[in-house]
């Protein structure tokens, strides 16, 4: 379980950093997993290319555990799965609800994005009774080491808990190709080879812009609470017309 600290730390900043979350052997092997991986894909493949409004972003590869046994490893791994308990919360428990391999390069960014004051199901942060109620929980995984200038993630601390939009929203460093270098409150996180990031989602977060030579590698996985429980059978399921298979908790 995660310690004292930890939790107080979590409560206060909105995140935490793992560090040496993973071995040396297994960054290894998920850097050279990705090596092939992105090597093996045509530069107008789709899936390499980042969702309208993250221009510039770098490139992405989405639901990267299905490519292979050292990304489902991930998927409950040791170093953070307790901390996904707690802080999910509750009966809820953590599932996986997406995933992906990033990879920047530079000039690229993540720009300022999320928030408290959004209000969304999965932007929610509470704490009663003893008990985180979170309604995203992201791991940040570093596949290289970040310092300044690398385009490392960035986050601004206790904006989680904030009712008030940050100013910095109607400002460039929110438009596709922005960054956080010059948001006020804002933090680079630096992490070394196979330390983790975890946050909550509600904290407004993104990234500086790299100006360094090389490329930003990391993994993101997130996870989200278990809200629905009834699980409709395969028969119905393939009477349904695809509107109404929507609906269903698959």
């Amino acid at each position: 379980m995660p310690t004292e600290m930890e939790d107080y730390l979590f409560d206060l900043r909105g995140y935490l950093i793992l560090e040496q979350a993973l071995s040396a052997g297994e960054v290894d092997e998920l850097n050279e997993r990705l090596d092939r991986l992105f090597a093996s894909r045509e530069p107008s493949d789709p899936n390499l290319n980042p969702k309208k409004g993250y221009e510039n972003f770098g490139r992405s590869l989405g639901d990267i555990v299905e490519c292979g046994e050292p990304f489902e490893r991930l998927i409950d791994h040791p170093s953070w799965t307790d901390h996904l308990h707690r802080y999910i919360g509750g009966e809820d428990r953590p599932i996986l609800e997406a995933c992906s391999a990033i990879f920047r390069g530079r000039d690229q960014a993540s720009r300022l994005h999320s928030g408290a004051h959004k209000r969304r199901m999965y932007t929610q942060f509470r704490y009663h009774n003893n008990e985180f109620r979170c309604g995203e929980i992201n791991i940040m995984i570093a596949l290289n080491d970040w310092r300044p200038g690398d385009g490392a993630t960035m986050v601004v601390p206790g904006s989680h808990k904030s009712n008030i939009i940050h100013p910095a929203f109607a400002t460039p460093a929110h438009k596709p190709g922005g960054s956080l270098d010059t948001v006020e409150g804002a933090v680079e996180v630096l992490m070394n080879a196979g330390d983790a990031l975890l946050f909550v989602d509600c904290m407004a977060h993104g990234s500086g812009k790299r100006v360094n030579p090389g490329v930003r590698r990391s993994i993101l996985y997130r996870y989200g609470p278990r809200w629905q429980t009834y699980q409709p059978n395969r028969d119905l399921m393939d009477r349904l017309t695809p509107e109404r298979r929507a609906f269903m908790n698959v």
